[in-house]
């Protein structure tokens, strides 16, 4: 019963989303990728929020369901018995009157963690301008697909179906996702930080000030040049967010200095690539909200890119990748054997970036393997001292964000600075939190 109840809800709300769309016609900029959508998303809309009515999901949105909810209106809070009659109610009457403060810009995530979800939602909305991230050579959600190259095709067909007057914003960087143009009417741009992008990023440097960052980079297009920087946030994975941006504005014919100007006024989403003052003086790099291989390792990158007294990464399980899980695993503790001083994981499969690790050369005496998040959290906040830049990172599920709590300066700042700290995710608990 409860399961039909659901099924009659998703309909209504597709059905009124998809109706709404018809009456008030805005542009919709699409989403999809397994890396960085959200905080791309963030920075597109910081970028149009200065001229234009734009409206974004403020939580993950990018299931049938997440996708009408975005397209009927822009919720803050979407818990409680009487919400989705709330949202019924107000998607009825925005059709039977036409408001004017509705968006002239739907900035939507696209999800596809199993085959055939891209077809679906594209059956709701079908976006003018579609953008793909990054997806990995290892994707996460690849275990439900026949391997790697699915999962691209399954990303692609937003591309393939925007229309001929549309737009194509593609990553220049990964080969699969550039090979995309092949298959669009669109017009394409590409970014990257390959010569031959059409917007490309240069020179990117990130330094602490305080404890708290600042990533400084340039942005080339069509022969001009500007420097950008973005505040209290580090490493490429967001000077990535700040490009894709760019080269969506500049399918919308903004100028170059403008989206440079706005794009001052990005911060990071919680949990991903977001930096806190930590306890003793330390700094958290908190990127909990969820982990696929390319996005721990561009995380780890971005230590580099900082002097810190001691490096330290907190992982966790990187879930869904199928038979690529051992040897996933393995290849990150390899990589980040040369990225930090100290290495703490949490988790089943995550003892096998330990054990990594120490094969490529991280002294033993610096790993330490637990099986639970709360024996991890007390013996970090043990040993982290004054300096530490600390990383911590693993999938959703794991719930990598409770170690964040014990070792952020201000925990009574929680429900502010960091991912699923709802009364409904607070009650769910983790895979380790014994």
């Amino acid at each position: 019963m409860q399961s039909s109840s659901r099924t009659i809800l998703q309909k209504v709300l597709i059905s009124l989303a998809k109706t709404t769309l018809k009456r008030y016609r805005p542009g919709i900029i699409g989403i999809t990728g397994n890396v960085g959508k959200t905080s791309a998303k963030e920075a597109i809309r910081t970028v149009f929020e200065r001229d234009r009515n734009v409206r974004s999901s403020p939580k993950n949105f990018n299931t049938e369901i997440g996708l009408s909810l975005t397209i009927l209106g822009g919720w803050k809070d979407t818990g409680g018995a009487f919400f989705y009659i709330k949202v019924i109610l107000i998607g009825v009457l925005n059709l039977i009157w036409k408001r004017r403060s509705y968006p002239e810009v739907l900035i939507l995530e696209y999800g596809a963690d199993r085959p055939g979800d891209m077809k679906r939602l594209l059956e709701i909305a079908r976006p003018h301008i579609g953008v793909v991230t990054a997806i990995g050579a290892v994707p996460s959600h690849v275990e439900f697909f026949a391997g790697p190259e699915a999962v691209v095709r399954e990303k692609g067909k937003l591309i393939a179906a925007l229309p001929a007057t549309g737009f194509a914003i593609l990553n220049h960087d990964e080969r699969e996702i550039h090979a995309m143009k092949e298959g669009t009417r669109a017009h394409a741009i590409t970014f990257g930080s390959a010569e031959d992008a059409d917007v490309r990023i240069t020179n990117t440097e990130t330094i602490l000030r305080d404890g708290m960052p600042e990533t400084a980079f340039k942005i080339t297009y069509g022969g001009s040049l500007v420097p950008v920087r973005l505040k209290g946030v580090m490493g490429m994975p967001h000077a990535y967010a700040a490009v894709t941006a760019a080269a969506v504005a500049l399918a919308f014919g903004m100028h170059l200095v403008k989206i440079a100007e706005a794009l001052g006024e990005y911060t990071a989403p919680n949990g991903r690539m977001k930096v806190i003052h930590g306890v003793k003086g330390s700094t958290v790099l908190d990127d909990t909200y969820n982990a696929a291989p390319s996005s721990v390792r561009a995380a780890l990158d971005a230590l580099k890119t900082v002097r810190a007294k001691r490096k330290i990464a907190v992982l966790g399980d990187m879930l869904e990748l199928g038979e690529y899980t051992i040897p996933a695993h393995k290849a990150i503790g390899e990589f980040a054997a040369s990225h930090i001083k100290i290495l703490i994981t949490v988790g089943d499969k995550a003892k096998f970036i330990a054990e990594a690790a120490e094969k490529a050369g991280l002294s033993k005496k610096n790993i330490f393997v637990y099986s639970g998040l709360r024996e991890a959290s007390y013996e970090l906040k043990r040993m982290i001292e004054h300096g530490d830049l600390v990383l911590v990172k693993g999938s959703q599920a794991v719930r990598m964000e409770k170690i964040v709590r014990e070792i952020i300066e201000k925990p009574e700042d929680a429900d502010e600075l960091l991912v699923r700290q709802s009364p409904r995710w607070l009650d769910t608990p983790g895979m380790y939190d014994e």
